[in-house]
């Protein structure tokens, strides 16, 4: 009796002292991607770019996957091939898989309303990369990362002045336009615009979209060099268009650079080649490398800290004389 007493007096004090053991023990944290532990824990961004339409998109979101890879950042990452609608829908998968950040570069202004209320709904913060959007309502995003487009344009009608300062005219130029209804064709047309219109010799005797792609630029251009007996200038809001309408230029006869003269947007390496071979006189640059600014922004919003409304970058304006310093440097 004392012996059965004894073994169950041993087990009544280890089932004790396990229920004490249970009862003790802390709930293991989520450490799958994206799951924040605290101060320490792990933020994930949604990022819905353009799409790859162009070498600086190219570069672009390159800058963002290496620059979130380095700061610990999980990314989601989505290509919208340059459809509103497809970008849309990565919002929308972005806040169903209640990421801690969304960023994206709009393919256009308007018609976004909807869906970035649906993400400030949810609690998540948004950031604009590289390109705006029109709204009423600033409450829908954080900040906007990015250049000043309408700048950019008026550099490039500054240079075409200045280099015609002393020219009787007319001038007639045709502009090669980025998609139809984004940022950057809409603000690069109005800035070049507002500095041309000063002078009535400067004229624009054709302007169409060509999409930001070589393909498009060089079909364009082709058009133009038929419809239009004098062309002088050509203004393309990118690089890959005016390298496009460079191969018709050339095709036509023509010499890009001398007998029409070539002022560019972007700054890629592939443009500044082109303007040591003479072919392009001027490029405005607009910086893509925006993955470390867009990682530290990322940071302070998802911590609730408090952001500027706008993030520019710095950016400069190269003409044919610095292409050959400058070239060695482009990182892109």
């Amino acid at each position: 009796m004392a012996r059965r007493a004894a073994i169950v007096l041993t087990a009544a004090l280890l089932a004790s002292s396990a229920l004490t053991a249970c009862s003790t023990e802390k709930p293991a944290s989520d450490s799958s991607p994206g799951a924040k532990t605290g101060s320490g824990g792990t933020i994930t961004l949604g990022f819905a770019q353009v799409g790859a339409e162009s070498g600086w998109r190219t570069a672009n979101t390159k800058s963002v996957q290496e620059a979130a890879k380095k700061a610990g950042i999980t990314l989601k990452f989505s290509d919208a091939q340059q459809k509103q609608e497809n970008q849309i829908k990565a919002i929308r998968t972005f806040i169903q898989q209640k990421v801690d950040v969304i960023a994206f570069s709009p393919v256009v202004e308007s018609g976004w309303d909807t869906v970035l209320k649906e993400a400030k709904d949810a609690g998540i913060p948004v950031i604009l990369t590289d390109r705006a959007v029109d709204t009423k309502d600033t409450s829908l995003y954080k900040t906007f990362l990015g250049s000043d487009f309408v700048k950019e344009g008026k550099s490039a009608g500054e240079w075409l002045t200045a280099a015609y300062a002393n020219e009787q005219g007319p001038v007639n130029i045709v502009e090669l336009q980025g998609t139809t209804g984004s940022a950057p064709a809409n603000d690069r047309k109005s800035g070049f615009a507002d500095v041309i219109r000063a002078d009535d010799k400067f004229k624009i005797v054709a302007s169409q979209s060509g999409d930001f792609t070589r393909a498009k630029g060089k079909e364009v251009m082709q058009a133009f060099l038929k419809s239009q007996k004098d062309i002088d200038v050509l203004y393309a809001h990118n690089d890959d268009m005016a390298l496009g309408a460079i191969q018709a230029i050339e095709e036509s006869g023509k010499k890009p650079g001398a007998d029409i003269k070539v002022i560019s947007v972007d700054g890629i390496k592939d443009a500044f080649v082109a303007m040591t071979e003479g072919k392009i006189n001027v490029v405005v640059e607009c910086n893509p490398l925006l993955g470390d600014q867009l990682m530290e922004l990322t940071k302070k919003v998802a911590a609730g800290q408090e952001v500027p409304t706008r993030v520019e970058t710095e950016e400069g304006v190269f003409p044919q004389d610095k292409a050959a310093a400058a070239l060695p440097t482009r990182n892109y």
